[in-house]
């Protein structure tokens, strides 16, 4: 498939609009269940959106939070935490009409070379029946806690990997 490399630039104040937007897509199907007239799910989508940007900054307050760029158009976001132990991917999301294509896959095997060059675990939390499950499980991510509707995975470097076989 040729198609043009994604490219990231760290989140801006005027993006605050899009990436409420690309949070809103990702519940889409989930609120569709529910019986709530626009407005309604426009609010709650907002007040989550905001609580979700808080305990983010909160508690990753020096996360790398990047807008994922196509041919210089937002497509995405992709927030990642490092320490000297752990790259953390706190979340991934493309707008619906890229999604499967292979875009986040990439970004996530960046983030995995990453880890693996500094010899570190990376790990994510996801919702059980979010279908990236399976991406996750096919580069390596194994169940490391259930924790009610989410599971944690981690990813250990091939190094380390190997030594506890």
């Amino acid at each position: 498939m040729d198609q043009e490399e994604p490219t990231l630039r760290p989140c801006e104040p005027e993006d605050a609009e899009f990436l409420y937007r690309v949070y809103a897509s990702t519940r889409q199907e989930e609120l569709a269940q529910v019986p709530w007239s626009d407005t309604e799910r426009e609010a709650f989508l907002r007040m989550q959106f905001h609580a979700q940007h808080t305990h983010y900054h909160t508690h990753y307050a020096d996360a790398d939070y990047q807008i994922i760029l196509l041919a210089g158009v937002p497509i995405g976001r992709l927030y990642v935490d490092r320490s000297a132990t752990e790259i953390i991917l706190m979340d991934i999301a493309l707008l619906p009409n890229l999604r499967g294509g292979g875009i986040g896959t990439k970004l996530i095997r960046a983030v995995l070379e990453e880890a693996d060059h500094a010899g570190i675990m990376t790990s994510l939390y996801v919702e059980q029946s979010n279908p990236a499950m399976r991406l996750y499980k096919r580069l390596g991510f194994q169940q490391i806690k259930d924790e009610g509707i989410y599971w944690r995975m981690e990813r250990q470097p091939p190094n380390v990997a190997a030594l506890g076989s």
